[in-house]
């Protein structure tokens, strides 16, 4: 009986396997080629991104010999005079400039993106939310030339008509930076909304069960909750504000000027190439090599600010 019943289970695990086999999917070329798509874009982003980066290094990296050669790689991080066709490489005009600018912009981003994402997350109705969060993130669609010219004409005689014409430049850093944080308010407002959005709803219940108010619960117990997300989105508004180029060339000023006083024109390191660069410029001189350097050093500060930013999601994350 044993033997009679061999034949029988190899025949219903038989047509068992053919059932399986007759259930796969039959291969699809629209999918395959799909797939292949895909991967091509993704090969194509990596090596681009890489090619630039050696182009970068590279370039810059003939800049850096030459005038380690003639004695002046300290004066590129300690002088105060910007001036290549002269032999002089003080970086310190054009990186107070981009500092004070992005400073300023995070004073406006910071206080009213985090105030309007708080509003969309903990207090704005299903309905409200719809219509503002669009409303805000139109902000991102205006194109930063616009913006530029919206601190010449604006905010420029605004602070001139608050401060003085003798305190204020017509063309300086203050108005640059503020309209900057205007630019970077849905960002931050955008990512942090986000991170407020996946709290959990039992957090907030278990604030409201303790008779805290609806501001209470936010301030302490949502916000803290999310302080992660709401980092990120600080520190990518940092990288946003020292990569911004049209706002500063149009409102700054031209020309580096080794200056704190933000109501006095200096040049960014963004504008200071964008004006060299759509001059006559040899590609062979030291003016053509300085501005991969300085390219390099905005690179190295938004790769360092993207690194502590990916550091700091994950060391104080919190996983509901």
């Amino acid at each position: 009986m044993a033997t009679a019943a061999a034949p029988e289970q190899t025949s219903a695990i038989q047509r068992r396997m053919a059932q399986r086999s007759s259930l796969r999917r039959p291969p699809r070329v629209s999918e395959a080629v799909i797939r292949a798509f895909l991967l091509f874009s993704g090969l194509v982003s990596i090596f681009t991104t890489i090619g630039i980066v050696v182009v970068l290094f590279s370039d810059a990296l003939v800049f850096f010999r030459e005038i380690a050669q003639e004695g002046k790689l300290l004066e590129f991080f300690t002088g105060t005079i910007w001036a290549p066709e002269f032999e002089r490489y003080g970086i310190l005009p054009l990186a107070t400039s981009t500092f004070i600018t992005s400073v300023l912009a995070l004073f406006v981003s910071v206080p009213l993106g985090l105030s309007a994402a708080i509003f969309l997350s903990e207090y704005a109705t299903p309905r409200a939310r719809g219509y503002l969060k669009p409303i805000l993130e139109l902000l991102a669609a205006v194109p930063t030339v616009v913006y530029g010219y919206f601190a010449v004409t604006f905010m420029t005689p605004l602070l001139r008509e608050i401060f003085g014409i003798d305190v204020v430049d017509f063309y300086n850093m203050a108005s640059a930076g503020l309209v900057m944080g205007i630019m970077i308010i849905p960002l931050i407002a955008s990512v942090s909304e986000d991170a407020l959005a996946s709290v959990p709803r039992a957090l907030r219940e278990a604030a409201f069960g303790l008779g805290a108010t609806q501001l209470e619960t936010s301030l302490r117990v949502v916000v803290p909750a999310a302080t992660s997300g709401i980092a990120a989105s600080v520190i990518l508004a940092i990288s946003r504000a020292f990569g911004e180029t049209m706002i500063v060339l149009l409102a700054a000023g031209a020309g580096p000027n080794f200056t704190v006083n933000p109501f006095k024109a200096a040049e960014t390191i963004t504008a200071h190439i964008a004006r060299i660069s759509t001059g006559d410029l040899s590609l062979e001189g030291m003016d053509f090599y300085s501005l991969f350097a300085l390219g390099l050093v905005l690179f190295v500060i938004t790769l360092t600010l993207n690194l502590i930013s990916r550091w700091f999601v994950k060391r104080f994350r919190e996983v509901y």
